[in-house]
């Protein structure tokens, strides 16, 4: 089994990945690989919904979110980790 943990904060080594590489811990120690990727402090493009990604398998923006596509298919489990902003998640991760 393989999990995607996604650091949906602004600092690759910040607090929300220390909080994600204690998942992946927990995860190992029950025979769960998993990968910690970080979106980055990129813009990213919300989705417009023109159906292009059916089409042609990735985002017609190219940015982070072609990245995770394949990750994302051979996962197994998915976990987002975000910090939280004035109530909300950041927005690297409501985007993607």
């Amino acid at each position: 089994m393989k999990a995607l943990l996604i650091n949906g904060g602004p600092h690759k080594k910040g607090c929300t990945n220390l909080a994600l590489e204690y998942v992946a811990r927990g995860l190992a120690e029950g025979g769960v690989d998993s990968e910690i990727v970080w979106l980055g402090n990129k813009p990213l493009a919300g989705c417009m919904a023109c159906g292009r990604c059916r089409e042609q398998g990735r985002c017609v923006f190219d940015d982070v979110v072609n990245e995770l596509i394949p990750k994302a298919r051979e996962a197994d489990g998915l976990v987002i980790g975000s910090p939280v902003h004035y109530a909300a998640p950041a927005g690297q991760v409501v985007s993607a």
